[in-house]
């Protein structure tokens, strides 16, 4: 028999292939300028662009962003390869949602990651939604053993879940479940959105319930309020007319400076670029997740990934070097380096 969760995932894929719009493409960060220094008195191979994370040294605030998991040998070979790559550039890694591992237990070697990166930063994920449907601490915790991770993603969706056909949309009294998991959950627990970004109201009640990291995903990037009209049956047009819904992440990430000392802070959503990293760097971010730019090299091979990921980090070293930032303490939170936003 058929189990739509994990046929969905293939069906998400074929989306972006075939709509190059699912890839909003809103260039946001674009708006920012940065000062460029002449005399930057720094070495350019001597620029340290490390962080901590999770208890992890990374290479470069590099998150690879959820993008899927499931019984499919191209999801498979997707995961796979990101984990390779993840683990060989000595970045972070976040996998698709693990939903169909408990409604289709094949899916679980898509997820079983730990081997292919060994000592890298792995995030788990489970939609917040799923715990008012059945979801509960026991498949939290299964999800982390699984693939071995040093967090877990709560996703929170109702953009997507209001556009899919088949979507789950009680979102009450979410917050305080999230927070009853995160109570005995093995690991640390991060919120997240997909794409329409995280209000300064969202990081106020994941605070509340003892969250201190956010992934705020905000609206530039893919959209999957599009990729879910691809995905109905019926005349209705909600996913492209909701496409572009929600706040711009670099605005996201702005709002959120009110909780910078009490919360951290990822960027996700509409960053293409080593620039657009810095800038997020300087408005606050921690680390900068991306998933468009990694998913064609990702079905290709590892290597392909770790070449993507390598022009990442050339761009990223370099805005730091035209800045004068030997290392993230100089960059992190330094808006003097912002000269105008158009």
């Amino acid at each position: 028999m058929t189990d739509p969760t994990n046929e969905r995932k293939i069906e998400h894929i074929r989306a972006i292939e075939r709509d190059p719009d699912t890839d909003r493409n809103a260039r946001w960060f674009d708006r920012i300028l940065l000062t460029n220094r002449a005399l930057p008195e720094v070495a350019l191979d001597q620029i340290d662009p490390r962080v901590r994370f999770l208890g992890k040294t990374l290479s470069f605030p590099l998150l690879i962003s959820s993008m899927t998991g499931g019984d499919h040998e191209l999801v498979r070979s997707i995961n796979i390869n990101l984990a390779r790559a993840a683990e060989c550039c000595g970045v972070a890694m976040a996998v698709g949602s693990q939903r169909v591992m408990f409604t289709h237990p094949q899916a679980e070697a898509s997820f079983a990651l730990r081997e292919h990166a060994p000592s890298t930063v792995l995030i788990s994920n489970v939609g917040g939604v799923q715990l008012n449907y059945g979801f509960d601490l026991d498949k939290c915790q299964r999800a982390v053993d699984v693939l071995g991770a040093d967090g877990l993603y709560f996703h929170l969706n109702p953009l997507q879940e209001a556009v899919q056909p088949e979507g789950d949309t009680d979102f009450r009294g979410v917050a305080e479940k999230i927070g009853a998991v995160r109570e005995h959950l093995s690991v640390p627990v991060l919120l997240k959105e997909v794409g329409a970004g995280l209000s300064p109201a969202d990081i106020a009640l994941g605070l509340e319930q003892g969250v201190t990291h956010f992934d705020l995903a905000g609206t530039g990037g893919t959209s999957w309020s599009r990729i879910e009209h691809h995905r109905r049956h019926d005349s209705s047009d909600i996913g492209v007319r909701f496409q572009d819904w929600g706040l711009p992440t670099p605005l996201a990430l702005k709002q959120a400076a009110a909780f910078q000392d009490r919360a951290t802070l990822i960027a996700s959503g509409g960053l293409r670029d080593g620039i657009d990293m810095a800038k997020s760097v300087i408005l606050g971010a921690s680390l900068c997740g991306m998933a468009a730019p990694l998913l064609k090299p990702a079905m290709e091979s590892a290597e392909a990934v770790v070449e993507a990921i390598e022009r990442l980090r050339r761009e990223f070293i370099t805005a730091m070097f035209l800045l004068g930032t030997p290392d993230i303490s100089a960059l992190f939170r330094n808006t003097a380096l912002i000269v105008e936003e158009r």
